[in-house]
């Protein structure tokens, strides 16, 4: 097994703590936190980040979120268990997390405005931008999760 390979949080803590600020803004925004957690923990998913996964779908549990839903979380579009404004929102979490195969469709994003208001589409996208940082910080220095 692999151990991690630096501690960026020691190495360069300025740009972490910027990271955690922009974190913490977005979780108090008027997202709420059950559709922030299903974007933490779909978007983990896409990138297989097993520290992020571990942790999200924890914190998700712990907000009130059910292990039904997050074992469909993969199978989210043919799952009956997430609603339109949950759908809409996996919708952009997946095509913005995997931004450089199609960018984000006019489609989801017109359906994402309709549904949700600019205000929390714009939470949304911020969210989904920074999982996808932590993504990639976790998935280069191999962060391990306990």
């Amino acid at each position: 097994m692999q151990t991690q390979r630096i501690d960026i949080a020691k190495v360069t803590p300025g740009a972490y703590q910027s990271l955690i600020q922009l974190d913490q803004y977005v979780s108090e925004t008027s997202l709420p936190k059950s559709l922030y957690h299903l974007i933490k923990v779909r978007a983990s998913l896409i990138n297989g980040c097993a520290l992020c996964i571990q942790s999200h779908s924890n914190d998700a549990l712990n907000g009130g979120e059910t292990n039904k839903r997050l074992l469909a979380l993969n199978a989210w579009k043919d799952s009956p268990y997430f609603s339109e404004e949950e759908k809409v929102v996996l919708a952009l979490t997946d095509e913005a997390t995997l931004i450089s195969e199609n960018g984000v469709s006019d489609e989801i994003f017109n359906d994402a405005i309709q549904v949700l208001g600019e205000e929390k589409v714009s939470h949304s996208i911020m969210a989904i931008a920074c999982i996808n940082a932590w993504n990639r910080i976790g998935r280069a220095t191999l962060l391990i999760p306990e």
